[in-house]
């Protein structure tokens, strides 16, 4: 059958541990706001098998694949990590692409389904703009640094705060904007409550223990939408 699993090589100890495809379709269902059990009825499978997907090693066949990337409107490709090396944007423009702007409450929601994002920093020898990890929180962008890094500068003046997201398949996305004044958490509560709130370590490793909070002035976004993808009329 096209959707049967074949178990990979077990990890460490002997347990078996998710694959790439798993993470990428956890993340992407998550994304899209979708249970275990919605994305089964979309992709024509049994939760069951979703959830052994996820979370073990697997290898289903490419009849299941087009279902499930169909189902969780993205590609084969980006699900089996095929682009992952590929820059963005390099495709052809969609078919007549329109621009929107987003409400602010869209704004948020799209801010809470990633977590990494672009900082703007003022260095000594001019502006960066530097990727971190990040959590959303009371409609305020919190990331983890160390103090005196280059990200730990901007605490205390007005900065901006950026995250986008490229379908290249449909030649669509769209970006958000956060402008305003950053702080360093320093209370006890405030640091343990964006501790359990963070998805992981910050990726660059380190002793990273300072949270930074931006607290919105300004939210804008802008979507560009193709008609016939995914998502659209």
């Amino acid at each position: 059958m096209s959707g049967q699993a074949h178990p990979g090589p077990p990890g460490p100890g002997g347990a078996r541990t998710s694959g790439d495809i798993g993470r990428r379709v956890a993340a992407r269902r998550k994304q899209l706001g979708l249970s275990r059990e919605e994305l089964a009825l979309r992709a024509a499978s049994a939760p069951g098998y979703i959830e052994y997907l996820e979370e073990k090693t697997a290898a289903p066949g490419m009849g299941f694949l087009l279902r499930l990337a169909d189902a969780l409107e993205t590609t084969v490709t980006a699900l089996t990590g095929g682009d992952a090396e590929q820059s963005g944007g390099v495709g052809r423009a969609g078919y007549h692409p329109q621009l929107v702007e987003l409400a602010a409450d869209e704004c948020w929601s799209l801010l809470g389904t990633h977590g990494v994002g672009r900082v703007a920093v003022t260095a000594p020898d001019g502006p960066a703009i530097l990727p971190v990890n990040y959590v959303v929180a009371d409609r305020e962008v919190a990331f983890r640094t160390s103090a005196g890094s280059m990200p730990g500068r901007v605490a205390g003046g007005e900065t901006a705060f950026e995250v986008d997201h490229i379908d290249e398949a449909f030649s669509q996305g769209w970006s958000v904007l956060v402008v305003g004044t950053a702080r360093t958490v320093t209370d006890e509560a405030g640091v343990s409550r964006l501790d359990g709130m963070a998805y992981s370590e910050p990726w660059a490793g380190g002793d990273r223990d300072l949270w930074v909070a931006l607290s919105a002035e300004r939210v804008t976004g802008r979507r560009i939408l193709v008609r016939g993808a995914p998502g659209t009329m």
